[in-house]
């Protein structure tokens, strides 16, 4: 959790139609607050950007070093055994 000595407040102009369904997410006690739902957003856009910098960095691994066919072989016949393995 955050604490106020920790944290700087901002002041964010939002288009009616995001205000109202922010609005509804409290109201619907999805967030305790409009602060809340915002500090919720920003989180996971940046928990979105680090992903997709990560993804970014193993991507570019294997364009520079890609796998043996042993390896590629050894990652299908896994991902085959984990479907099978599902209730679905």
């Amino acid at each position: 959790m955050i604490t106020v000595m920790d944290s700087e407040q901002i002041a964010v102009r939002l288009p009616r139609e995001q205000l109202e369904a922010l609005d509804e997410l409290v109201k619907r006690g999805v967030y305790s607050s409009r602060a809340a739902g915002v500090r919720a957003g920003v989180a996971a856009i940046t928990d979105l950007e680090r992903r997709r910098a990560l993804d970014d960095a193993i991507t570019e691994g294997y364009r520079r070093v890609p796998p043996l066919p042993e390896e590629e072989a050894a990652a299908l016949a896994s991902l085959r055994e984990s479907i099978a393995e599902e209730p679905w």
